[in-house]
């Protein structure tokens, strides 16, 4: 079997879509036409998805924080990560705690973490986080 012809074929005739749409049939679709609703992801592919997610988030809070790369690795990971699971407009709700890393007060930062819906909502990993703000290493 030609893989490449048979790729070419396919995409020609399904098109490319990176966001999801319903398919003349209103099934939920993403990509050449990978049905969502019954369609499997494999382990590989969740993988390329978690990468491009966190590089997404990586690039959305250094170019909002000018002194990000001057962090920790363990701080900058931990801002990654509330960007991840938040979106960036809500973790820029997060002014009292931007303002304290601002200057460099971390455990100032950690507690305006803690004080918010965010962390009574994500409970654990709100607090891990917090941690990893206030040690840094």
């Amino acid at each position: 079997m030609n893989y490449d012809r048979l790729f070419c074929s396919i995409k020609k005739h399904e098109g490319k879509n990176n966001r999801m749409y319903r398919d003349g049939e209103g099934i939920l679709t993403i990509g050449y036409g990978h049905n969502l609703e019954t369609g499997e992801l494999r382990d590989e592919a969740i993988e390329l998805i978690l990468q491009h997610d966190v590089e997404a988030a990586e690039q959305a809070v250094r170019s909002e924080l000018p002194y990000f790369d001057e962090l920790s690795d363990l701080r900058r990971e931990t801002l990654v990560e509330m960007v991840f699971n938040l979106g960036l407009p809500r973790f820029l709700g997060f002014k009292k705690m931007l303002a304290a890393l601002e200057v460099r007060d971390y455990a100032a930062a950690a507690r305006e973490m803690l004080d918010s819906k965010w962390a009574r909502q994500v409970g654990k990993r709100a607090k891990t986080l917090a941690r990893q703000m206030r040690r840094g290493v």
